[in-house]
């Protein structure tokens, strides 16, 4: 029988609550959920990757799923490496790649789109204020893209609200402690 896997890169800079709420949820739909930290191309990160993945294996080790797997290695800022270490490692074909419906539009210009087409479904997170329109629909059909958008309800936060609002209450609790001994986060400049 196939095994149904999730698979999460996340710049999680930092994790929130979000992230926590997403993971939980996609433990519920899939056999596994693997996900990893990884430097998003488009994105200036506030915090080192050695730091957030840190926080975000801390986040699911708290989780105690055995469902919910960590692994850095799968780290990569292209895509298509991070789903064929995957696929090598954990010797899984069928896995939806998860992605928020923020980034959905930007796919279509992603190094090796042609291939990670092939390789994926997409499992679209709808975030508030961001619904994929039907232009996207329509494209992803043209380009015969898998896909599947969620009815997962996730809080209205991101790393880039709690860098702004900086408001401890956005991360999960096994988190706050970590963030404040060492003082992460604490020149709330937004960097995108």
């Amino acid at each position: 029988m196939l095994k149904s896997v999730a698979l999460f890169g996340t710049s999680a800079d930092p994790p929130t609550i979000g992230h926590k709420k997403i993971i939980e949820e996609l433990s519920k739909i899939y056999d596994f959920t693997i996900s990893y930290v990884s430097n998003n191309p488009n994105k200036k990160h506030k915090e080192d990757i050695s730091i957030r993945s840190h926080l975000l294996k801390t986040l699911i080790e708290d989780l105690d799923n055995p469902k919910i797997l960590f692994n850095q290695r799968l780290s990569s800022k292209w895509a298509l490496e991070s789903i064929k270490k995957c696929k090598k490692i954990y010797e899984f074909n069928n896995l939806d790649f998860v992605i928020g419906s923020d980034l959905i539009k930007d796919i279509f210009s992603w190094k090796n789109f042609d291939k990670i087409i092939k390789e994926v479904s997409f499992f679209i997170i709808l975030r508030e204020g961001y619904p994929v329109k039907s232009n996207t629909i329509k494209m992803l059909e043209t380009y015969n893209v898998k896909f599947r958008i969620s009815n997962i309800k996730i809080p209205n936060i991101s790393s880039s609200k709690f860098r702004l609002n900086f408001n401890y209450s956005n991360l999960p609790t096994s988190l706050i402690d970590i963030v404040k001994k060492n003082n992460l986060y604490e020149s709330t400049t937004s960097v995108e």
